[in-house]
């Protein structure tokens, strides 16, 4: 692009009085509706468990084996999925990670080995979730602002949330009063359904439709696609690992996604169904959780953006620890008050963790913080799959999920201690762009 075009592209993205909406708003809105779609699949897992158990006969430690992988692959794939949107744009890679999930979820109909749990649910699911992943939102956020990233990767952020709101209630009925198999069906087709909103409205730079991001003083040309977008993503790995506030950061946030998506996602709901609660009210406990979950990530966000992201990581793992220890005490066979406080409170915690853990890789690894985020995300979803794992296997050794519950809080408070002591540092970016 000329200086002669770049001028006129930046004239016309300043917004006469101050009135007009910046297109960056637009896309992140599209990105919000396109996880909120993609979210269905998060609500199923918990759902699960039971049905399968009692249709097929597998043992829940194999149920959660296949969740496990889901949940591993959903982190292991993001760092390449964000390298790939460098070489192909945004807009195609979240497509074909829709159209994916949406096969994987409609195969799990005809299944009737556990194997084929683990290709279709555990495989291609856990693909397609992986480029759907949080590194998509920090992705847009990088592009398409440079002020505000706190808020709006708070808001992206609860959008996952917002889907299982969404999905959670509706999901928990079919398999109760159906069968599961619907619900998968409706998985499958909540994923297809986004597909057009991605491909018609999404844009995967400024650049694209001349106009500078969000807050910037200067017109930003879109950068040439990168080649070689998995060495990149591997080679960044690399890099960071040789650094100590990688190992910090992947660790605190291998034990949020133990402690979320691991634990409570996969098992309050049969956990609180052994204590004779239905499995309607659990799930909508669950749904409740998403509420105050969208609720205390937009404001994790707007305090990300004031405040020292060390210290509110530091609040958050310790919170989230001191609610678990209370959570065994808690499950009744109805829904009583100090449950119900127990979900707001976790509710508001629930990924509150992401908009600060973002900002502190931006603040660490500069241009490659998307790819950096990407391999911390990974290691959350190992944390998820290795307690996702345990739980499954904790319940049919000791008949109960209390053990997990306490050793959960206590790694929350090692998080805590962990996030206290990440060092400041002048961003770096660990691999040029040209690489």
């Amino acid at each position: 692009m000329t200086q002669t075009t770049e001028a006129a592209a930046v004239e016309e993205s300043r917004s006469p009085g101050g009135f007009r909406i910046h297109r960056a708003w637009f896309v992140a809105a599209v990105t919000f509706v396109t996880i909120i779609g993609a979210a269905a699949f998060r609500s199923l897992p918990g759902l699960l468990i039971d049905p399968l158990h009692q249709d097929f006969g597998w043992s829940r430690g194999t149920i959660a084996a296949a969740v496990s992988v889901n949940l591993a692959l959903y982190g292991l794939t993001a760092p390449f999925a964000a390298a790939l949107m460098d070489r192909f744009g945004i807009r195609r890679v979240v497509a074909v990670a829709l159209t994916v999930i949406a096969v994987g979820s409609g195969l799990t109909v005809w299944m009737t080995a556990a194997w084929q749990l683990m290709l279709y649910w555990g495989l291609l699911v856990g693909l397609g979730s992986g480029s759907m992943a949080l590194a998509f939102a920090a992705t847009v956020t990088n592009r398409w602002f440079t002020e505000r990233r706190g808020l709006v990767t708070g808001i992206l952020t609860a959008a996952s949330a917002s889907g299982q709101l969404i999905f959670l209630p509706v999901l928990s009925w079919m398999v109760e009063k159906h069968d599961w198999r619907p619900a998968a069906i409706t998985v499958a087709l909540a994923a297809l359904a986004v597909v057009p909103f991605v491909w018609l409205l999404l844009r995967d730079h400024p650049a694209d439709v001349g106009l500078k991001p969000y807050g910037a003083q200067e017109f930003v040309p879109k950068p040439e696609p990168v080649q070689g977008a998995a060495r990149r993503a591997v080679t960044v790995l690399f890099k960071a690992a040789r650094t100590g506030p990688f190992w910090l950061l992947a660790g605190t946030f291998a034990i949020c996604g133990a402690s979320t998506n691991g634990l409570v996602q996969t098992h309050f709901v049969p956990a609180a169904h052994d204590h004779g609660m239905p499995v309607t009210a659990a799930a909508s406990l669950l749904a409740v959780i998403g509420v105050f979950d969208v609720v205390g990530t937009v404001a994790s966000g707007w305090f990300t953006d004031r405040f020292e992201p060390r210290r509110l990581l530091a609040v958050y793992y310790a919170l989230r620890g001191v609610s678990l220890l209370f959570l065994p005490m808690l499950l009744a066979p109805s829904v009583h008050p100090p449950m119900l406080f127990f979900i707001v409170f976790y509710g508001l915690d629930w990924v509150a963790t992401v908009p600060p853990t973002v900002a502190l890789c931006r603040e660490q690894y500069g241009d490659d913080s998307a790819i950096v985020f990407g391999w911390v995300l990974a290691s959350h979803q190992v944390g998820a799959a290795l307690v996702a794992f345990l739980g499954g296997v904790a319940r049919d050794v000791f008949g109960t999920y209390d053990m997990v519950w306490y050793a959960s809080g206590a790694l929350c408070a090692a998080a805590a201690l962990m996030a206290l002591v990440i060092r400041r540092r002048p961003a770096v970016t660990l691999v040029p762009a040209a690489a």
